[in-house]
């Protein structure tokens, strides 16, 4: 087996120190860090240092720093590793990916890969030269791996169960998803601190190009299981919108710890107010399928709640959902289109539930009447940031046999981020 050797740039964002919380298979223990010696690189550091020292499963990460104004000369010029992560700084990323390929260097890059319409081109180009070089650039897509997800895809999979996706119309598509996320939160136990360009849209990209990102994947992904989609033919962006979520100077002071705003967010502050592009909703015809992402974020959780998802399918059989209260865990349900086929409903969803146990053990369902819900053990519910261990998973099989990578990944990662830039460009235009 071949080892992976991390060499992380540039690390901005709590992700990049989250895909080695646990030790990926096959990764070798020294990994190096190359960055500018700023707060971005030591809150990375100080991450990695407290998954070494974590009483339970320590990890044992030997960190080779090599950080100054010239990191990435010397990252160019050194190269001591095999696998680039990166997750920092949105708006520079797909540049990095282009440097480390045209390196022969594999990649595994955190969302957004581009924020821009302009630089969507770049991803055509960067998977040319992957292919030349024979390389594995990798997308961090931890939502496929939220057991609801998975749930909800295995269901709308069976013919049985949903039937055939409803196209929808605009404004009732067949597909609707919807994330709200905060700004005050804990990761790996401890408050995070957000740096001040994460709420610089020229750096980090508006909600549609960035969150928006997970919400396409995950449309694609239940809409065309397994199956190519060409951004060209299968795509069509009908409208965008987007509005910003206004933050008080105090609120500013808790998210970042600086004390005041920076001057490069001047022109987003009016009145002592910022700004911030947290918001944007999107409708796309998706392979026949009208579907409708949403995006939200706000300050802070209410007491005992967290970030939250939802989506809702429409088949011509059942209606299969996810809903999440703010302070609860995210909920799978089917309902019969028919009312009177509820009965019916319920018997068909005993076998499938009897044959999903072995992918899901412990499943179970309850008949609330009107609906079934799914019954999902605590020990499937792992979490946000231990899906980053199933990407490394992933990513380390990948790695070893690119070519078991499915033959739909790389046009539907094209569609994706086709869906998030075109909508960005729309709701500017709509502003």
């Amino acid at each position: 087996m071949k080892p992976i050797r991390l060499m992380t740039l540039a690390p901005g964002h709590f992700h990049a120190a989250l895909v080695q919380k646990q030790t990926p298979p096959g990764a070798a223990a020294r990994c190096h860090v190359y960055g500018p010696l700023d707060a971005d690189t030591t809150a990375h550091l100080a991450r990695l240092a407290a998954f070494n020292a974590r009483p339970d499963d320590p990890t044992r990460w030997e960190i080779d720093l090599r950080a100054g104004p010239n990191w990435l000369e010397r990252f160019l010029r050194e190269q001591p590793g095999n696998t680039v992560v990166l997750s920092g700084r949105n708006r520079p990323k797909i540049d990095l990916m282009r440097h480390a390929v045209g390196q022969c260097l594999c990649v595994l890059a955190d969302k957004p890969w581009v924020v821009e319409p302009a630089d969507f081109p770049k991803l055509e180009e960067l998977f040319r030269d992957a292919d030349l070089r024979e390389v594995l650039v990798w997308d961090v897509m931890t939502e496929r791996h939220e057991v609801t997800n998975r749930l909800q895809r295995e269901l709308v999979r069976d013919p049985d169960v949903f039937g055939s996706w409803q196209a929808g119309t605009p404004e009732q598509p067949g597909l609707t998803l919807e994330s709200v996320h905060h700004l005050k939160k804990s990761v790996a136990g401890r408050p995070l601190v957000r740096p001040w360009w994460w709420f610089d849209p020229l750096v980090s990209g508006d909600a549609l190009a960035d969150v928006g990102t997970h919400l396409a994947d995950l449309a694609i992904w239940l809409v065309a299981p397994d199956r190519a989609i060409d951004h060209t033919t299968d795509v069509a962006v009908l409208a965008a919108e987007a509005w910003p979520t206004l933050l008080s100077g105090e609120q500013f002071r808790e998210a970042t710890g600086l004390a005041s705003y920076p001057p490069e967010l001047a022109t987003r502050v009016v009145n002592g107010q910022l700004y911030y592009a947290g918001n944007g909703r999107t409708t796309v015809r998706l392979a026949g399928v009208h579907v409708q992402l949403g995006v939200q974020w706000e300050f802070e959780a209410p007491p005992g709640g967290g970030d939250t998802h939802s989506a809702v399918a429409l088949g011509t059989r059942a209606c299969v959902s996810v809903r999440q209260k703010p302070d609860g865990d995210p909920e799978v349900f089917v309902a019969a289109l028919d009312p009177a086929d509820h009965a019916q409903m319920v018997r068909l969803l005993y076998v499938k539930c009897d044959d999903l146990r072995e992918q899901f053990p412990g499943l179970g369902m309850i008949d609330r009447g009107g609906e079934v819900q799914f019954r999902i053990p605590c020990e499937l519910r792992v979490g946000h940031e231990a899906h980053f261990a199933a990407v490394m998973e992933e990513y380390a099989r990948y790695f070893q046999s690119p070519r078991a990578v499915p033959p739909w990944e790389r046009p539907n990662l094209l569609a994706k981020y086709f869906i998030t830039t075109t909508a960005v460009e729309l709701a500017r235009g709509g502003r």
